[in-house]
């Protein structure tokens, strides 16, 4: 039986956040399949060592689209994003695209962390 899959994506002055999130929450990620674009993938990885995470591409080289092809096929069934919207980035047009995916698809996504708890919480 294939464990559900949980999308970790954070913009750069998120990270910290996530990984604190993904310390927190580790037994209750247990239970699911992580993918996680690369850089924000390799921090949680270091971080919590025992959690087995799926490295994609970064955001703007890619991984953003990897996610959302991922969430376009059923392949991941819930989207924790954590973005900055105080940063302007130069790959806003790739969060828009996969923010509308996971709106069209009808997934659970948590855009903060605050949301991002009580999603965990309910599974």
């Amino acid at each position: 039986m294939t464990l559900p899959c949980i999308a970790l994506i954070a913009h750069d002055e998120k990270k910290d956040d996530m990984v604190a999130f993904a310390r927190q929450h580790q037994q209750a990620l247990s239970k699911f399949r992580l993918v996680a674009t690369g850089t924000t993938g390799g921090r949680i990885q270091d971080a919590c060592p025992g959690l087995p995470v799926t490295r994609l591409k970064s955001g703007p080289l890619g991984g953003d689209q990897q996610i959302g092809a991922m969430i376009a096929t059923g392949e991941v069934e819930m989207l924790i994003f954590f973005i900055d919207p105080l940063t302007s980035l130069p790959h806003d047009v790739d969060v828009k695209a996969l923010t509308r995916l996971a709106t069209v698809y009808d997934i659970p996504m948590a855009l903060n962390r605050a949301t991002a708890e009580r999603l965990i919480d309910f599974q």
